[in-house]
């Protein structure tokens, strides 16, 4: 009789953020946080690390690896959208309804993704709203 080993428990969840896109997942592990497979401690803004770290404060994650992908966008929107993925990740991976009220409660944006975008440019104008003026002198 051989004894067959336990698939590790993985939850894979994403973000989004203007034209960024989070994917982050969550594994048992040292406590480790990586973006592109970099330590966000390797991250030169203590904004953006911040805003990272921001889902974090909530539960204990010192026994859970975190790996986000991001791909698109600029250096805050991946920051937001990689801030949603792991707030979705967590609360899935624990499956804690009052944790994911208290983040609801400190910040939607942490479980709700923001819907805006840019709004295309149109025809007659130089950006999406502003028209181009006419000058008779």
């Amino acid at each position: 009789m051989t004894k067959g080993k336990t698939k590790a428990k993985i939850i894979v969840a994403r973000g989004k953020r203007k034209r960024a896109i989070a994917r982050a997942a969550i594994r048992e592990g040292k406590g480790i946080l990586r973006v592109n497979n970099e330590t966000v401690t390797a991250f030169t803004s203590p904004f953006l690390r911040q805003t990272i770290n921001e889902p974090l404060k909530f539960t204990d994650t010192s026994a859970l690896d975190i790996d986000v992908t991001v791909t698109g966008g600029g250096p805050a929107g991946q920051a937001q959208a990689a801030r949603t993925a792991i707030a979705k990740a967590l609360v899935s991976y624990t499956g804690d309804d009052e944790l994911k009220h208290k983040m609801l409660e400190y910040d939607r944006t942490l479980l709700v993704e923001d819907v805006r975008r840019v709004e295309p440019k149109k025809f007659k104008g130089p950006k999406a709203r502003a028209r181009f003026t006419k000058s008779y002198r």
